[in-house]
């Protein structure tokens, strides 16, 4: 850890999690734990074709079947018109609707047709084998150059690009400067072309829900997701429920890194549990999240790079193509936005393509387009640093963005700490260690925009002096652990005397989702505010019971204290002591704070990746790993380490094995995790962290986000270690053993 400041009590330490102890001995209740008396199941039928026109549907067997309650289909769905978009948030209600069940055509296999609840999930699920469907089908394509072929079967005749109807849903680009001259002073040009495939956020707890809808509308979720407001409007835009009638309520979350941002089973069970007046229950089967739940984009990428022979990088151009799937929303953002990034280029150009095929909508996952976009940016970079004959760590100083670098994708940068995570790496230990035979060592560098946002905070004094704050978004980074031992520095307690709990959205004001790097600075940002004004009503009622002036009265280290000798000679009143006066003097002491936090600054980080291939089997192994990052002020150090060991533990998976696979019929061939090979603990090396803090000053505490960079530069880092290793490049990923071995024979 560089930079540290250590006159902080709790903040930097590494306070035992506060949801540890229910987590570890199963006391935690996830989604799938909730029942409720008089439950019913809900189970959906989804369709087996990855393109068909949907000429009817008969449920009226389905409906016969003793112990069924009740089915839905897309006419109990509310339905957005196609003519105009309807935003919440990044999602467009157009399209949202017809994701959680199909309307006009069936788009992917696994896309919802029907919804049935019953008394059992037996029950449910023959119920759904007997919903007769007549499904024109048609002609479909899987990958992105299938889907831009002029013959192409087209998703959505209304979407149009260049005046004609396409899959094409989208163009987004930045540019500064002018690439032709740009590339016009460059005395040497590396352009390559890359490949990568679509990958799950694998979240080892599948999308669950139990709703309850009561004769007047009032309904109550209990849900999995990232974001108990977003689950609330989203269902309410899809069911017609007002928002203010619906009580969302978060569960412990098993996992999400942006797949759950967005909602699949809420709407379903709403209508269900509505049309049968019984409280419905769903859990997906791991098989339906890998059909119809989000992955990321697979992608198709080419970036030219223009340097002078001294290494100075003039000009940059990339051209990144990313899958939406069924329907529009690629991250060609993070893509666009992120992957030049890192580097001070006077000339850059960066486009994004947003691509339809017949696969299940795109979602979030962790930075969302970065990681694609910075693979083939940094392994362009690597061999532009060996036809320059300079070291790959050397030519990113040279070229790194720094204070008062203009990004491409617009800010003017602040301090910020990307030169320290380069020369951090430069002089680490791992850097200069000998390799063996078949050994490679890889560097790349990755950048995220971080983000503020709506959140809310309440700090309660309880009766006995502790404190229990409430803020609104769901906590999967650490952000209980953090919000603990931000309240306790500020108050002077013990971090153990504060609880923190996470209010659904009857209870806490409007809080934007978890992601984007962003709660923890947000959430610190309100509690921070929040905190302050208990602190002030607490020193007010010190002065009272003094008889001085409130100014004249200071808190220090859990008391109120008189601030000098001239102030009055009092002994110190305890947050204790003054709880227990509360009813005499003025009643409970607690405080809000709703905001729009603004201030979040971009994060950055250098990973070094060390390989060993074995070139019989055609094995990658990573064999050490360091993930060096600028986190700003690292709050709890150990969920700081734990992001960056998760992010790269995922970027593994990605640069090595996971990818989905279609069969001939156009489906996923490997739905489960016996085929999609994830990384388990013996695919990993033990993972370094070294943590450079370069506080954020628009922070109360210098915060910055911190849990999206560190998946940014894995498979590139890995990408280029295999280079080091083999003598050959790759340009696609996966580099799983078959692909390995076709490259060395080849």
């Amino acid at each position: 850890m560089m930079n540290v400041v250590t006159n902080n009590k709790w903040i930097g330490q590494r306070t035992i999690r506060p949801d540890g102890v229910d987590k570890v001995t199963g006391r935690a209740a996830f989604a799938a734990d909730t029942t409720m008396p008089g439950m019913i199941w809900g189970k959906v039928l989804r369709s087996p074709h990855p393109h068909a026109r949907i000429k009817s549907i008969d449920t009226s067997k389905a409906e016969a079947l003793p112990g069924v309650q009740a089915v839905v289909t897309a006419k109990d769905i509310v339905d957005f018109p196609l003519d105009k978009s309807v935003m919440l948030g990044i999602q467009d209600m157009r399209w949202m609707c017809r994701n959680v069940m199909a309307r006009e055509k069936a788009l992917f296999p696994g896309h919802p047709i029907a919804a049935v609840a019953a008394t059992s999930e037996a029950i449910a699920a023959k119920a759904c084998e007997l919903i007769e469907v007549d499904y024109e089908v048609l002609p479909w394509s899987i990958e992105i150059d299938d889907a831009l072929k002029p013959d192409a079967p087209i998703l959505h005749d209304f979407v149009k690009f260049e005046g004609k109807p396409s899959n094409i849903a989208g163009r987004l680009e930045v540019k500064k400067g002018d690439i032709a001259k740009g590339f016009e002073e460059a005395e040497i040009v590396v352009e390559r072309s890359f490949t990568t495939r679509p990958v799950h956020q694998g979240y080892i707890e599948p999308h669950a829900c139990l709703i309850s809808v009561a004769a007047d509308n009032k309904t109550t979720i209990w849900s999995s997701s990232q974001g108990q407001f977003m689950v609330r409007a989203m269902t309410s835009y899809l069911t017609g429920i007002n928002q203010s009638d619906i009580r969302a309520i978060p569960a412990e979350i098993g996992g999400g890194f942006g797949g759950k941002t967005i909602v699949y089973l809420e709407p379903l069970a709403t209508m269900l549990a509505k049309k049968s007046g019984r409280p419905v229950k769903m859990v997906m089967t791991r098989e339906e999240v890998m059909r119809a739940t989000g992955p990321t984009s697979g992608s198709k990428s080419t970036v030219k790079i223009g340097a002078k022979k001294d290494g100075t990088i003039v000009a940059a151009h990339g051209i990144f193509y990313l899958q939406a799937g069924a329907f529009p929303g690629s991250p060609i953002r993070g893509a666009v936005g992120c992957s030049f990034a890192p580097y001070d280029i006077p000339h850059v150009l960066s486009e994004g393509f947003d691509v339809l095929s017949n696969r299940s909508k795109v979602a979030a996952y962790r930075a969302p387009g970065a990681p694609i976009g910075a693979y083939a940016v940094e392994c362009v970079l690597d061999e532009l640093a060996e036809a320059l004959k300079m070291d790959p760590l050397a030519l990113r100083l040279k070229n790194a963005a720094k204070e008062g670098t203009k990004a491409a994708h617009g800010p003017v940068y602040p301090r910020i700490g990307y030169v320290e995570t380069l020369e951090a790496a430069r002089d680490s230990d791992h850097y200069k260690a000998p390799l063996g035979k078949f050994q490679g060592r890889g560097v790349a560098s990755g950048y995220w925009f971080n983000a503020g946002g709506e959140s809310s905070a309440q700090v309660n004094i309880t009766e006995d002096g502790n404190v229990v704050v409430t803020t609104g978004h769901p906590d999967i980074g650490g952000s209980r652990a953090g919000i603990a031992n931000i309240c306790a520095e500020l108050l002077g307690i013990d971090y153990r005397r504060i609880s923190v709990l996470i209010g659904d959205t009857a209870t806490i004001g409007f809080s934007n989702l978890t992601g984007g790097s962003r709660v923890l600075f947000a959430s610190s940002i309100v509690v921070t505010q929040s905190t302050e004004k208990v602190i002030h009503t607490l020193r007010e009622r010190a002065a009272k019971i003094w008889d001085i002036d409130p100014e004249a009265v200071k808190w220090e280290n859990g008391a109120a204290h008189p601030v000098s000798p001239n102030a009055g000679q009092f002994e110190p009143l305890t947050l204790a002591e003054l709880a227990e006066k509360a009813p005499s003097m003025g009643g409970p002491i607690g405080a809000g704070v709703q905001l729009n936090t603004v201030g979040a600054e971009g994060g950055f980080g250098t990973h070094i990746a060390d390989v060993e291939v074995d070139v019989e089997l055609g094995i990658v192994r990573v064999i050490r790993y360091t993930a060096i990052q600028d986190v700003g002020r690292a709050v709890h150090p150990s969920y700081v380490e734990g992001q960056l060991q998760g992010g790269v533990s995922q970027g593994i998976g990605w640069a090595l094995n996971e990818e989905y696979i279609y069969n001939k019929q156009g489906k996923v061939d490997n739905p489960g995790f016996l085929d999609y090979r994830m990384p388990v603990c013996s695919d990993l090396p033990m993972i370094d962290t070294i943590m450079v803090e370069v506080p954020n000053p628009k922070h109360p505490q210098g915060v910055k986000g911190v849990g999206e960079v560190p998946l940014i530069p894995v498979m590139s880092a890995i990408s280029n270690a295999v280079h080091q290793a083999l003598g050959k490049r790759f340009y696609s990923l996966p580099m799983s053993p078959p692909k390995v071995l076709e490259v060395i024979e080849g």
